[in-house]
């Protein structure tokens, strides 16, 4: 309760000045998220945060999801804090479930897969990065499935001047990190062309946690005299050691958080992952319409090796998807200036992953999966102006999905025994969504927005392929995961600064999870779940050199009713009915300062606060011990020169003991497994820019 008021009185000493004392003005932005189209944000009824390249710059995070979580309503989970490899962004409290609840696209094209494997944020440098568009509870009507949470579209970078650029950066720091990039850009009048390449490589501060990537993409734009053709490819490879959890069970005296918390579970566990994309959007203005035709393709391989103690697997698979994705925007004048976007989307996933006992064998698989899916659907979204003051948004989508999946089992294989093949299995369903939202602005600059809308979520072909009562592989189609959801919103720019304050509240049905107590059942539809909450933000220039900034998120996320039956294993009959999601902190505060203390010398300061949250397994919230809360504090000086750029940042200055992730044990009453992150760390960096 102490932190929650601390946060409030920090949210309110900034936000207080603004709205008394500031002049109003118009500070339009440019996003593309809220219609797919170029668009002014200030006057649509969406929730909606930009977070510019010199924000991104600036900041102390080491990665996207850090940098990400330091936004309301926005919180991450980290396995290993070694360049995000294996890291999730959580928005409006999904838990374990987060990273099929929050959408995450590139350039407006989703990266979030239909697999579990997690989106690759270290393939998007930070310097290839023009700003970041967050979209809080909408995206449903433009963008499909998985939405629910919101939408992050993170956009790269076009040269935008006559002429051209190069930059040259260096980072090193705690842990054996080093990091190297590169990029340049060239802009003719009528082409432009920007490269950017990057290769990081660090031990980790686990054991067993080596990390190696590589990235590089290009950007490529003609423009003609009504539109433009713009090409954009894309590589990234990382290589991983993974160490596993530390263990604690307090009744055997065994408390490796605190003795060994860099030590590995897992030593000869590893993981691979490799990807290619190519993406093409033509745009032409055809009279008043503005039409844009997208075609896509992206693929990956993973490769992982697990020991589970003796009883070793590796599998090694492909993910294949290719996109088309035409639409047009519309002006019209029927009661007002209104504009209507339709589309199409088209999404065609291939996905195959071969399971051995170790790589020498993989060439004879134990097992052979093989799954299609394909996405249809079509969209419209209409926004009128209802005067200079009220803008009316409404929208619908209709999707259909259609799955198809084989299985082979070979039992000649090497280490094949007490195998089965999943019998091969079809399923298909159709969902809709809709959104209605209405803003309404007053003179003052102070705006009222309110929405309803509904989203859903289908299954991906990791969830479904599980073991039956029998252990026996099968496919478990589920059904598709549906939520409603409304909120209300207050906000207001000024010269000084903005600030925002939202409500909302979402109900989930059939929400897709894992069941961690009854036998025989993998990922499950859940009983019925709400998350509502409060979000608060502001930005402040408090003084010329000053700029201050703050956040505040209040979660609740709980099952509303249902029991899980449990098995021979585990508890039985386990009442959820009231109990909260696990790996969701109801509480979360973030404030931040930059100091500009002289034209070339820049200091940022930002403080983390996350309250405490009860582990994986523990839907009931009966296991008797949670995440401990924690608190963060990073700051980062930054000094310019002739193009130079000096820069040095401590993240954990106090070097807090945390985690973000721990599992319950469903066998052992107080025994759990938490995944530490790292102490302090300090890095030091050097740029070159002409």
């Amino acid at each position: 309760m102490k932190q929650k008021l601390i946060a409030v009185a920090l949210f309110g000493a900034i936000t207080l000045p603004i709205a008394a004392f500031a002049e109003t003005a118009s500070l339009d932005e440019v996003v593309v998220t809220a219609t797919r189209f170029n668009d002014i944000s200030v006057d649509k009824p969406i929730n909606v945060t930009i977070v510019s390249q010199a924000e991104i710059q600036q900041s102390s995070a080491r990665t996207l999801p850090e940098l990400l979580s330091g936004e309301a309503g926005i919180s991450m989970r980290d396995l290993f804090g070694n360049n995000a490899a294996a890291a999730t962004v959580d928005m409006r409290g999904f838990g374990a479930a987060a990273g099929q609840n929050t959408l995450i696209l590139l350039d407006g094209r989703r990266i979030t897969d239909p697999d579990l494997s997690g989106v690759q944020w270290a393939a998007i440098p930070f310097s290839a990065i023009e700003r970041i568009e967050i979209l809080r509870g909408s995206g449903a009507v433009l963008y499909g499935g998985g939405t629910t949470g919101g939408v992050i579209n993170i956009i790269t970078r076009t040269p935008a001047k006559t002429g051209g650029s190069a930059q040259v950066s260096a980072r090193g720091g705690s842990y054996g990190l080093f990091e190297a990039q590169a990029g340049g850009s060239y802009f003719s009048g009528k082409a432009d062309l920007d490269l950017t390449a990057s290769k990081l490589s660090s031990q980790g501060y686990r054991a067993n946690n080596r990390n190696e990537q590589t990235n590089a993409q290009a950007n490529f734009r003609w423009l003609t005299e009504a539109g433009e053709l713009v090409a954009k490819l894309g590589m990234d490879s990382q290589n991983i050691q993974l160490p596993g959890g530390r263990t604690v069970q307090a009744a055997l005296g065994i408390d490796q958080v605190r003795t060994d918390p860099r030590g590995a579970a897992t030593p000869l566990d590893y993981a691979s992952r490799d990807g290619n994309r190519l993406a093409l959007d033509w745009q032409q203005m055809l009279g008043a319409v503005d039409l844009n035709v997208g075609l896509a393709t992206r693929n990956k391989n993973q490769k992982s090796y697990f020991d589970w103690g003796g009883f070793p697997a590796y599998r090694d698979g492909d993910l294949n998807v290719t996109s088309f994705t035409p639409r047009a925007r519309i002006p019209y004048d029927l009661g007002g200036d209104s504009s209507l976007v339709v589309g199409v989307d088209m999404h065609r996933w291939r996905y195959g992953q071969r399971i051995s006992n170790a790589l020498a064998n993989i060439a004879q698989p134990i097992n052979s999966i093989g799954m299609h899916q394909k996405n249809d659907a079509w969209y419209l979204q209409n926004t009128t102006h209802l005067g200079k003051e009220t803008t009316l948004l409404a929208g619908v989508r209709n999707e259909r999905i259609s799955m198809a999946g084989n299985d082979i089992y070979d039992p000649a294989a090497p280490g094949a025994f007490f195998g089965s093949a999943a019998p091969a299995a079809s399923f298909s369903a159709t969902k809709n969504a809709y959104e209605l939202g209405l803003r309404h602005q007053l003179d003052s600059g102070l705006a009222f927005n309110g929405k309803i809308g509904s989203s859903f979520r289908f299954a991906n072909v990791d969830e479904i392929y599980e073991s039956g009562a029998a252990f026996t592989n099968q496919f478990q189609f589920l059904r598709p995961q549906t939520s409603n959801g409304v909120e209300f919103g207050v906000d207001q720019r000024t010269q000084a600064g903005s600030w925002r304050a939202t409500v909302f509240n979402s109900r989930v049905r059939d929400e897709i999870h894992l069941d961690p107590f009854t036998t025989g059942t993998g990922n499950t539809n859940l009983p019925p779940s709400r998350r509502q909450g409060v979000e608060l933000e502001g930005k402040w220039q408090a003084l010329q050199k000053l700029a201050l900034n703050a956040n505040y998120s209040y979660t609740d996320a709980r099952f509303l009713s249902g029991v899980m039956p449990g098995g021979v294993f585990t508890q039985l009959n386990v009442n959820i009915a009231g109990k909260r999601v696990p790996l969701v902190a109801n509480q979360k505060a973030n404030l931040g300062a930059s100091w500009l203390a002289s034209e070339q010398t820049r200091l940022n300061a930002a403080l983390t606060y996350v309250g405490s949250q009860f582990m994986e397994n523990d839907e009931a919230n009966t296991l008797g011990v949670k995440i401990p809360s924690y608190s963060l504090f990073d700051i980062k000086l930054v000094h310019e020169m002739k193009g130079w750029q000096v820069n040095a940042s401590v993240n954990n200055l106090f070097d807090r003991r945390y985690f973000t992730y721990a599992v319950s044990s469903q066998f052992t009453p107080g025994r759990y497994n938490a995944y530490t992150l790292p102490g302090r760390t300090v890095f030091v960096g050097l740029s070159y820019q002409q």
